[in-house]
């Protein structure tokens, strides 16, 4: 019996010239861009800003707590505890979020809210228990909310934009309103606590509950649920589904590598400056590392105009590996803080990349879970990466050589992926 024809499998992995945006968008303003995505992406820009300022405000009161003495850099055993411990919140965001989902598909605006009302509930009853053993479960709790707060963001985003819009472009812009919230949050914090922690935890709990008010006003999942996934228009033949789910696997596989040698460089060049350097030079990693994920916020959306998602991923393998063997060759303070800004440009590419895909091609019934089972893997393969130099003390030059040929041996295997075609 002879099949009705069907549109070939596939996704161009370069974007049509014309296809997305003119010439002359980089020069909107920021309100603009706000209208372009219609006010519920607002809304949600507006929550995501409050709960990093509440999550920063929160790290702000804590520094010089008893809950920072604990995981000290001074000794590798205590920040490998540290980096495990990283891993629970994890364990178990990923089971009861993949129920919930799973039973409430449009359960996404329900757990933002709740994630940010019950972190402001907790901050205040932080606030009274500082200096305490409570301090503990409570902060644990926190991180919990805010992976359950991160998730459920990522999952809502394509319900709050009115049509198919640039997905990369959306989640780089609410990362950029995250930097600059955080930053203004810090400043704020560091004169918060000059008079009390407890003050900076009293300002968080404001962030939260202003997170979940503006929260209470994103659209309806559900309304999405019943329809296809945003992006993708038409229901694609059984051929293109395949090659859809299968590239967004070893998307996901390539983005897991380019996080592992994240925190893999990241901790390599923390250990190789704190013995002969000192606490500026390891900041000096940090703010790089930091820099380079904003750059990636900003390139981003250039790069999605003339690359598929895949692609993006590529660069971003590539880059980490040029960039271990450039600083492996000259290896200095100025090479490894150029290697971090690297890495976080590397992982932000990818992340970008990878977001926007799974938003694009998961339906929306599935695509909490989708993300729930990446940011575990990200999250799992991140520490891996980091434990690896923590607890097996490496030569900065054979490090990055090691990192420079895993990303490369991992590009090729993604690209090979991508061209082979699946068997149906």
């Amino acid at each position: 019996m002879t099949q009705p024809p069907v549109t070939p499998p596939g996704r161009p992995l370069v974007r049509p010239g014309i296809v997305r945006r003119t010439a002359h968008a980089a020069l909107v303003r920021v309100d603009a861009a706000f209208s372009r995505k219609g006010p519920a992406f607002k809304q949600l820009a507006v929550s995501w800003s409050a709960n990093v300022a509440g999550d920063t405000l929160v790290a702000v009161a804590l520094a010089g707590t008893l809950f920072f003495d604990v995981p000290s850099a001074e000794a590798r055993d205590k920040t490998a505890l540290y980096l495990l411990l990283t891993l629970a919140p994890f364990a178990i965001v990923a089971p009861v979020l993949t129920a919930v989902f799973g039973r409430f598909p449009g359960a996404y605006r329900a757990v933002l809210t709740l994630g940010a009302g019950l972190r402001g509930v907790l901050a205040v009853v932080m606030a009274f228990g500082l200096g305490t053993f409570w301090l503990f479960p409570i902060a644990f709790v926190m991180l919990v909310l805010s992976r359950l707060y991160g998730i459920s963001k990522s999952s809502m985003l394509p319900v709050a934009l009115p049509e198919p819009v640039a997905l990369v472009s959306a989640n780089a812009q609410l990362a950029r309103f995250g930097i600059y919230a955080g930053a203004g949050a810090a400043l704020v914090g560091a004169g918060l606590v000059q008079a009390h922690s407890a003050v900076a935890l009293a300002a968080a709990a404001l962030c939260f509950a202003f997170s979940a008010f503006t929260g209470l006003g994103l659209p309806d999942p559900r309304a999405s649920v019943g329809g296809a996934p945003i992006g993708v228009g038409p229901a694609p033949s059984r051929a293109a589904f395949i090659q859809h789910q299968r590239s967004l696997r070893l998307s996901r596989l390539a983005t897991a590598v380019v996080r592992l040698l994240n925190g893999f460089l990241l901790a390599l060049l923390a250990f190789e400056f704190k013995e002969g350097g000192s606490a500026l030079d390891f900041s000096a990693l940090i703010g790089a590392a930091g820099v380079g994920f904003g750059l990636a916020s900003v390139i981003s959306p250039w790069l999605e105009r003339h690359l598929r998602e895949e692609p993006m991923v590529v660069a971003a393998l590539a880059l980490e590996a040029a960039a271990a063997f450039v600083a492996g060759q000259f290896f200095s303070l100025g090479a490894a803080a150029g290697l971090a800004g690297a890495a976080g440009l590397a992982w932000g590419t990818a992340k970008f990349g990878f977001d926007g895909l799974l938003q694009s091609v998961v339906h929306p019934a599935h695509r909490g879970g989708a993300f729930t089972r990446a940011e575990t893997l990200f999250q799992l393969a991140w520490v891996v990466g980091a434990v690896l130099p923590v607890g097996l003390p490496i030569p900065a030059e054979v490090g990055l050589a090691v990192a420079g040929g895993v990303a490369l041996a991992a590009q090729t295997v993604f690209v090979a992926g991508l061209l082979i075609e699946p068997h149906r």
